[in-house]
């Protein structure tokens, strides 16, 4: 992926990242909901081709999975093919999006970044407005220090800021990482990202 958000080759990212496992937050999640959690209502945000949704519905879940590209949910809906009837998606930008009521778990797999800073604070309150308590949200920002900052159309956050997003959640994960890698088309990256896990209050 370039530094131009407005330019990435999408297709080539799925076809990246097809085959990997789900995110580690995701998992995390999974496992701190006391209670089995067949039949809850979890929602992807920024679906992608749907790692992560195949791994809930595979946990008996029903998924909502939110896309802005066409692509991503066309691809989502060949990998679930067989087991579509806990599944429902929807194509929407994040300044546009409707997230349902009484939600038990909003996933954002290292999506979020990709709304535009003056929606993002509209959005994240309808993140956390959507979440039950004892709702989870999982999923990942990036920190000012990354080598995307200097992208206008992408949101960044200070340890600070994320901490105050996270004010009406118990935080269960937290993870900052800083390191020099690559990104999933191999493209040098330094990465600045908050791993988070957090229960609603």
């Amino acid at each position: 992926m370039s530094n131009s958000t407005n330019n990435r080759d999408w297709s080539a990212y799925y076809h990246a990242i097809a085959g990997s496992p789900p995110r580690k937050t995701l998992l995390t999640a999974l496992t701190n909901f006391e209670q089995k959690a067949w039949g809850k209502l979890a929602v992807d945000l920024g679906c992608g081709n749907g790692i992560d949704t195949q791994e809930l519905i595979k946990h008996g879940w029903f998924v909502l999975a939110i896309d802005g590209e066409e692509l991503a949910i066309q691809q989502l809906h060949q990998l679930i093919s067989g087991d579509t009837n806990r599944l429902q998606t929807q194509v929407s930008q994040f300044n546009a999006v409707e997230l349902p009521e009484d939600v038990d778990l909003i996933n954002a797999s290292y999506s979020l970044p990709f709304c535009h800073p003056d929606d993002f604070l509209q959005l994240w309150e309808k993140i956390v407005k959507a979440l039950k308590p004892g709702g989870r949200f999982a999923g990942q920002l990036f920190g000012i220090r990354d080598s995307w900052s200097s992208s206008p159309s992408m949101t960044f956050h200070s340890r600070t800021q994320v901490e105050t997003l996270l004010v009406p959640f118990a935080i269960e994960v937290i993870e900052e990482q800083e390191y020099l890698g690559k990104t999933a088309l191999g493209e040098e990256k330094y990465w600045h990202i908050f791993h988070i896990v957090a229960c609603k209050k």
